[in-house]
């Protein structure tokens, strides 16, 4: 539970597909700004589910989500995309105009802005991302899949949401790649205040960039809390068939020693190696 000012309120929620499956089973969440979030679990476990709750393409079944005092049962659409952004995690799911430019002035352009404050915000929106200009015209299908990306944030960017919500970041791209957009999303946070929730799979991504994490199990929240104290709930942990960091099961087999069962970091490894060592 964050200690934040809540954003977003999530009360009891119950979502249900239309062929009867429930994927959300009274879900009670508070969110605040300015917070750096990992929603992790098995496929199915309602990470995905929960986060098309919360940008209002999803409907509750039962319960309520309160996003900036407005309810998502009543507040339409367009005015929910303008709170919480969703960034799909293949981001051609996304991508559907035939140039950058238009892909992220599409948005400004449906919620009715003026060609003046659209175009203020797609170069805002481009120079944040680090689009080069000379990317404009071109199809975003003919740019590398980093630059896609950065193309689908772009246009959830331009519609200025406090909350940005992107699905496996990291899928389909090397080390490298994925340091550059985490970092790239870790400058959101830090620089520009938005609240940051990545769906993930790839725990050491989370170890190094979440601040919280919310575990996911059987359309429920299994744990949520700081990241250190969540890795360290290996009983519970394991009903998500996710395993912590490599560097956090070395910390947990040597507790004995009096290393922290929460070890996120090889840094805080070697601290701890070192104090251990001098009191031998």
């Amino acid at each position: 539970m964050s200690n934040t000012a809540a954003y977003i309120q999530v009360k009891d929620l119950v979502f249900r597909y239309s062929d009867g499956t429930q994927a959300l089973n009274g879900i009670n969440l508070d969110i605040g700004e300015g917070e750096f979030i990992a929603f992790i679990g098995q496929n199915g476990s309602g990470k995905t589910t929960l986060s098309k709750c919360l940008n209002g393409l999803f409907k509750p079944s039962e319960g309520d989500i309160w996003v900036d005092g407005l309810n998502s049962r009543t507040t339409p659409i367009v005015q929910m995309v303008k709170r919480v952004g969703y960034v799909f995690q293949n981001p051609d799911h996304q991508l559907f105009n035939s140039n950058c430019w238009d892909e992220i002035a599409y948005g400004p352009r449906n919620i009715q802005l003026d060609e003046a404050e659209v175009k203020a915000r797609v170069e805002e929106a481009a120079k944040v991302v680090g689009l080069p200009e000379d990317k404009f015209t071109e199809h975003p299908f003919f740019l590398t899949k980093g630059l896609r990306q950065r193309v689908a944030i772009a246009s959830i960017l331009a519609l200025r949401p406090k909350v940005i919500i992107v699905d496996e970041p990291t899928t389909g791209q090397d080390s490298s790649q994925s340091l550059e957009i985490m970092d790239f999303l870790l400058s959101l946070n830090q620089e520009r205040g938005h609240t940051i929730i990545v769906i993930t799979h790839v725990m050491p991504i989370v170890a190094r960039y979440a601040r919280r994490v919310v575990a996911m199990g059987m359309g429920q929240v299994l744990l949520d809390g700081p990241t250190d104290e969540v890795f360290s709930q290996t009983e519970v942990l394991a009903k998500t068939f996710i395993e912590p960091p490599h560097i956090t099961q070395l910390a947990q087999s040597a507790q004995d020693l009096g290393f922290y069962p929460g070890t996120l970091t090889v840094d805080s490894m070697v601290e701890q190696f070192g104090k251990i060592a001098r009191k031998a």
